[in-house]
């Protein structure tokens, strides 16, 4: 009884609100099982695993795992001399040693055939000064000088001497005390010539006006005014209204 006193409102279309977005499932564009067969497919690849060694040894080339020597060319083996280096060898004393150069000494045998001795040089300690050699030595001799004007055979320039500062009677020591030019005062030009305008600066003045108070904008109250009605304007906060409906158009003319 009480569900049939209860008033039904019509149902509003704007409320039912239908499904979004993301409540359809579309097919996908990627991959090949369940595409969406209104678009192109393109070529799919797949990796592999890595296959084992033992397929690589019986399907696969050896690769460059030959160890080819420098010396091996597309003609044969390369055909200049290699040398090795061993240890010296120790000599036996049952095969012949035969001398080197070294030996023999030539310069020791006696002439034969009336043969000249070839000349011999010996070499000792350097002997000293006699005191009879009165020739002097190469560092004895001293050239003159080039600078200064004492130079015999060579022109000179001229030739200046810095001394110091005279205290008394000097050329630097003004005696008669004459003054210098800033001693002296210089004449104003307006005396002699035009004179040219003169400006002076002074202060701000400030401008003249009415010293009394006058209220400002936020002085008056013109929402308190009563005088011309009944009372002032007041406002509330109302309740929401229905987003559905129509709002008011009115054509406005400018």
């Amino acid at each position: 009884i009480k569900s049939q006193m209860e008033r039904k409102y019509p149902v509003i279309a704007g409320r039912e609100k239908g499904p979004g977005p993301g409540r359809y499932g579309l097919p996908p564009t990627i991959g090949f099982i369940g595409h969406d067969f209104t678009k192109l497919t393109s070529p799919a690849y797949s990796f592999h695993g890595r296959m084992s060694d033992s397929m690589y040894c019986v399907d696969s080339s050896p690769g460059p795992q030959y160890h080819v020597d420098a010396k091996m060319t597309r003609f044969g083996r390369d055909g200049t001399p290699a040398y090795s280096m061993l240890g010296r060898v120790k000599t036996q004393k049952e095969l012949l040693q035969t001398p080197g150069p070294g030996a023999y000494s030539p310069e020791k045998a006696p002439p034969c055939n009336l043969q000249r001795r070839p000349p011999s040089y010996t070499m000792s300690a350097r002997t000293h000064y006699r005191s009879i050699d009165s020739v002097p030595a190469p560092n004895k001799y001293s050239l003159p000088p080039l600078m200064g004007p004492q130079v015999p055979n060579k022109p000179a320039s001229a030739s200046y001497t810095m001394s110091g500062r005279y205290s008394t009677g000097g050329p630097s020591v003004d005696l008669a005390k004459t003054p210098g030019p800033c001693r002296y005062n210089s004449t104003d030009p307006s005396v002699y010539l035009t004179r040219q305008p003169a400006f002076s600066m002074l202060g701000r003045h400030s401008l003249p006006r009415d010293a009394t108070k006058k209220p400002g904008p936020g002085t008056y109250s013109p929402e308190k005014v009563i005088v011309h009605k009944a009372r002032a304007p007041a406002f509330s906060l109302g309740i929401r209204h229905s987003e559905f409906v129509t709002p008011l158009v009115v054509n406005v003319s400018d």
